[in-house]
This record gives structure tokens, sequence and C-alpha cells, in this order.
């Protein structure tokens, strides 16, 4: 894979065929977010949402861990992990802008997004994970909100992700109470999409993230906003959405090539046009 420099050795950022793959970089620490890392995110993200040779992005942490959330030791020995030396007001925007451009562009855009979860996924990193299209978990992971146990509310959109996956008197369960889940019951909640052993993980999410690179680019963009939309949309909304993306992917080279190809038994090859 070819590594582009991210500005920290806190995220990894390589990417290959279609597909890049962010690492965060902390495992002394389970890859709790730093300044840096939280920086180098933002920008990373905002360089491959408009990439177009990047089909697919996989996000994932170094060592044992996905992402710890927030560095709790860090705001423990600060005082304060919220504010800093912003007024409060400062602080709540600046906190809006970093989380619309890490966790809301992994949602928003319009290309796969996929978390792989070598292991403990807690807190802000779990919404990390819940905000990507799709989850792989090592059986060896496991998820928690861990918010209640600091006295956090959470951020990062983890309460919206999981009420929409899994409803929203389950996810007040598990934010109320913070307990761990197990890959086997994320998996029977719905809150991943696939458990493999742990040695495997990166293995199966590669396989998934280059069958996304190597498919419909065009109808994945439409096809994700569709369902971003419907999570909140009126029926009528929804349906008009579908007819306009639908026939407006009738026009690309790439139905036209698959369609063709369908009829001859033949594997289509999607350019993204």
């Amino acid at each position: 894979m070819e590594k582009i420099d991210t500005g920290t050795d806190h995220l990894i950022f390589e990417k290959e065929n279609g597909v890049a793959v962010l690492t965060m970089n902390r495992p002394e620490a389970r890859n709790a977010m730093s300044g840096e890392m939280n920086e180098a995110m933002r920008n990373v993200l905002s360089e491959v949402e408009l990439d177009p040779a990047i089909r697919c992005v996989v996000l994932t942490g170094a060592g044992k861990g996905f992402c710890a959330g927030g560095d709790v030791k860090g705001m423990a020995s600060s005082g304060d992990g919220t504010v800093g030396e912003n007024t409060i007001d400062a602080a709540i925007h600046r906190q809006r802008v970093h989380q619309r451009a890490t966790a809301g562009k992994l949602f928003k855009m319009p290309k796969p997004t996929i978390a792989a979860l070598p292991g403990a996924a807690a807190g802000a990193g779990l919404s990390y994970a819940l905000a990507c299209d799709l989850r792989v978990m090592a059986s060896s992971a496991i998820m928690t909100t861990a918010f209640a146990k600091v006295g956090f509310s959470g951020d990062y959109g983890g309460s919206y992700f999981m009420t929409q996956l899994i409803g929203s008197a389950k996810a007040r369960e598990l934010y109320f109470l913070s307990d761990r889940v197990t890959a086997d019951e994320a998996l029977n909640l719905g809150l991943t999409n696939w458990v493999c052993e742990p040695d495997d993980l990166m293995d199966k999410t590669m396989e998934i993230a280059n069958r996304l690179a190597n498919g419909p680019s065009v109808a994945y963009r439409y096809m994700k906003e569709n369902l971003n939309r419907a999570m909140n949309g009126e029926v009528d909304d929804c349906l008009d959405l579908e007819a306009t993306h639908h026939i407006h992917c009738g026009q690309t080279e790439d139905h036209r090539n698959a369609t063709k190809a369908f009829v001859e038994k033949k594997e289509p090859v999607f350019k993204g046009k």
C-alpha cells in the first residue's frame, strides 16, 4: 500500500486499488483520541471524500483496540477535557464543527465506509464505528458506550447512529448502563455486519472493501444518500429521491456496460462514469 503523510504518527493513511485505509495509531492508549489525531482525521477525511481515485474508506485501529474514545487520563490530569482555554460557547462550536467533519463525514460522504474493529470500541470510538456504513468485528472485540462511567452524555453522533441501528429502547439501555457488548451480541443486535477470527479481520475487511471499490460508485453515491435520507424522511420524499437517482444512474456508462455484461453472462467492470 502507498503510505501518505498525515502530519502525525497518531493517524496512518494508506491507499491501494481505490481503497483508503485510515488507522488510528496510539496502541499504548487503546487508540484514544488526541488533538493530533483529531486534526489529521478531519483533514484526511476531507481529502479522501474529494479524491476520485478513492472509492471506499476503511477505518481501523492499531494493535488490539479500535478506539477508546476521548483520552480520559488526559482529561483527569487537566481537570477539564471539554473547554480548555475556550469559552463554553467557543468550545461547543468547535466540537460541533469537528464532529461534523469526522463522524458526520464518515456517515455522509458519497462513498462506502467500513469500520474494522480488532478490539474495543468505546465512547466516541464507538460513535466512529457506528458512523460507518458497515462494521466488521474480531470475535474478541467489544463495544461499549462508556460515557455514563465518566459522567458524559455522549458525543460524535453515537446516540443518533445507535438509535437508528437498533431502536430507541435498546440504545437507551446501552447508554444508561454502559454495559459491554460482545461481538456475537453486536451481531445479533445489528450493531455489526460480520464477526470473524482476529487474525482474519483485515483480510475480511479488505475483501469487502475491494468489492465495493470495484463496484458502481455512481450508484453507491445515490444509494447511500437514499438510505441516509430514508432514516428520517417522509415516504413521498424518499420515493421522489429514488426516482431522480434511479433515472440518473440509468444514464451512466456503468449501467449500460453492466446490463450488457448481464445479458452476455460476464462480470461487469465499473469505471465510476
